[in-house]
This record gives C-alpha cells, structure tokens and sequence, in this order.
C-alpha cells in the first residue's frame, strides 16, 4: 500500500476491511487544491485529481475507488463492481463485494463510513446538513440490510467535517430542523449574534444513527475549516474569497 498520511476509526478496525479518512496531504494538485484533492467536480486539473484518486486507492490495495455523483440528496446504490454508464447521483455507496471500494467526497459535510462485520457488508456516506436531515444515513443502512446486514451490528465513523465551533449558521437553518422534529433544536446552541446559532453537524448525525439502531458511532474529532492544513473546507474558502476548493475523500473495502 502507499504511504499516506490517513486518519481511521477503532470502530472499523475490523479484520478483512480497510478504511481511511484521506486529508489533503500526500497530493499532486497544486494551487488552491494543493494536495490531495479527490473532487473530479472541482476546477482543478483532472489529470491531477485522477493521479491523487490513484494513490488513495493504492493505499488501500485497490485500483479505483467509486464515488457517486453526489447531489445532496437521501439516495443510496450498491456498487458491485466499476459504474457501466458513470458514476449515479446518489450520496452513498454500499457494496458487499470484496475489492470494491466505497468512497464519498466532503469539504466540511460529514463523511461516514459504515461495516457490518459479520454480514461482510461496508458503505460510505456524503452526509452534509441536508442529506442528514433528508435521510441519506437511513438510506445506506436499508441498503445495506438489503444485501444481509443487520442495523444491531453496524459500526459507523463520522470522519473530519465542520465540527460545532465553526459552523454558524442563521435562524431560518434553526427552524427548518426544528420543522422536521422540535427535538433537533438541541442540537444548536447561541452564536456570535441573537439572530446566529452554531450547529452541531456531526452530534446531529450520531444522534440519526443512534436513532436508528445503530449503536456503535463515534466521531474522530476533526474539524475540517478548523484546520488548514490537514483538510479542505468549503466555509474557510468562502471566508477567504476563494473561488473553489478541494475535497477530501473517505472510503472503505471488503479486502479481496
């Protein structure tokens, strides 16, 4: 496997699975992107972004990792092998065959990756506010289940995404939570103004998996506009008037 420099959870340190959540360094984009951005979707030059795709799939063994064409939305697919038409719109991938990886793509939206290690099923997820929200967790576990795996036995690791001191947000994002269930206001807490509130993306997404049954999640406790250095974040380049941004990918396998 290459050299980089990834982040893992204990909780898929499971025999037969791979996993990493990928930071930006150990690239060849340069630039803005500088590092190791995955995002085929960002301006930077393809052939960098397919060079530094390469290397985190050797990392894992593996010569190509599928992401989805993510849309923010609730809608999983199972991937049993390389996309025959390109990569669908969806924001998880599920897969319970051996040497596929399952990736996704964030810049501050919450990367989660999911194994049932009995089922020998794993999945990755894109979770941003909206996806969460809309169900995009819940959609990769029913898939999941659809090929054997049972929610009691998942394991599930939010990767680095915008943790709760730097996401502020306004009192309209508040109340559309709050429309969805009075509950989720507890997961907002005052901002820098009376009409701002920070919002607690990865608790909100450990709180919707808990909810539904799975038990064993963590976060791993990295904040993505927080740190520069180690990852891509979409607020701290709109904070500095930058015109894109990389993005980070987190994947998982079934070893071959």
């Amino acid at each position: 496997m290459s050299d980089l420099p990834v982040l893992t959870s204990p909780l898929l340190d499971v025999a037969g699975v791979r996993h990493a959540f990928f930071t930006r360094q150990g690239g060849v984009s340069e630039g803005i992107y500088a590092g190791l951005n995955a995002g085929l979707g960002s301006r930077d030059d393809p052939d960098a972004v397919n060079e530094n795709r390469r290397r985190a799939a050797a990392h894992l063994g593996a010569e190509a990792i599928l992401t989805a064409y993510q849309i923010h939305s609730a809608d999983a697919v199972v991937a049993g092998g390389p996309w025959p038409d390109g990569a669908p719109q969806a924001d998880a991938v599920v897969s319970a065959t051996p040497g596929v990886v399952c990736g996704a793509l964030a810049a501050d939206c919450a990367p989660v990756l999911f194994v049932d290690p009995e089922a020998r099923v794993v999945a990755a997820a894109h979770a941003g506010w909206k996806g969460a929200l809309t169900g995009v967790l819940e959609a990769a576990i029913k898939r999941m289940e659809g090929l054997g795996a049972r929610r009691e036995r998942l394991r599930a690791a939010v990767g680095p995404c915008i943790g709760p001191d730097s996401y502020e947000v306004g009192l309209e994002f508040l109340e559309r939570f709050a429309a969805a269930d009075p509950a989720y206001a507890a997961f907002f807490r005052a901002g820098g103004s009376d009409d701002k509130r920070m919002f607690d993306l990865p608790a909100f997404v450990l709180g919707r998996l808990r909810a539904a049954a799975v038990e064993r999640c963590e976060w791993i406790g990295r904040d993505t506009c927080a740190e520069p250095e180690l990852f891509f974040s979409n607020r701290r380049a709109f904070k500095q008037a930058e015109p894109d941004y990389g993005r980070l990918l987190s994947a998982i396998m079934l070893e071959g």
